[in-house]
């Protein structure tokens, strides 16, 4: 009995096993194939994945499932590179800019967000998909209007607010043709900078970078 155990335990491990090869293949090929195609089919990504449309479907048994769980999957990946620059040991203003940036590379690793983000999501999980990055800008934006990073007379909803327009503004551009995405991080970080920071702060980064 227990040798049979053991035989089935190892085919359950081989199952599961080859179940997230196949899904990070999935995820790949959706993440490459929706970067130049954001109406390609689940048969589309089935071929570029070199698997069945069956087992496509059996993973993701909708387009939108597929999309949701590569979002999450770059959402995830975002909020643990902001956890790893540790921002709180950087003065506010210049760790903004640091959140910004690491935000925005996820632009260049994960370049289906740009072709997708016209395609209608549900709000609800929107909100809870990006809670993490929120709530570490909420923390960020106490910090620097207390050490006086940021202009304390902004309301910091507002900061906030007007932080997530301009990067999705900023990456509509990008998504139109009309900007690259350096070009977009750059006067992204520029704008943020000049909007929220204080002449103090400006003064003591120059002074940093000099």
């Amino acid at each position: 009995m227990s040798d049979l155990t053991g035989s089935d335990g190892t085919r359950r491990r081989r199952r599961r096993s080859d179940a997230e090869r196949s899904v990070a293949a999935i995820l790949d090929a959706a993440g490459r194939i929706l970067s130049q195609n954001p109406h390609a089919s689940l048969e589309d990504v089935a071929n570029a994945a070199g698997l069945t449309r069956q087992t496509v479907y059996a993973h993701f048994p909708t387009r939108g499932a597929l999309i949701g769980t590569l979002t999450d999957r770059a959402t995830s990946r975002v909020t643990a590179a902001l956890k790893a620059a540790d921002l709180d040991k950087s003065p506010a203003g210049e760790a903004l800019l640091r959140l910004v940036q690491i935000s925005w590379e996820v632009f260049d690793t994960e370049p289906f967000l740009l072709t997708t983000a016209s395609q209608p999501t549900d709000p609800d999980h929107e909100q809870r998909r990006h809670q993490p990055v929120f709530d570490m800008l909420e923390k960020l934006v106490s910090r620097g209007q207390r050490d006086g990073d940021f202009d304390p007379d902004l309301p910091a909803t507002w900061i906030i607010s007007a932080t997530t327009a301009l990067g999705h503004a900023t990456g509509e551009e990008v998504r139109a043709g009309r900007m690259t995405s350096t070009q977009a991080a750059t006067l992204l970080r520029h704008a943020l900078e000049r909007l929220f920071t204080t002449p103090n702060s400006h003064a003591a980064r120059r002074g940093r970078t000099a």
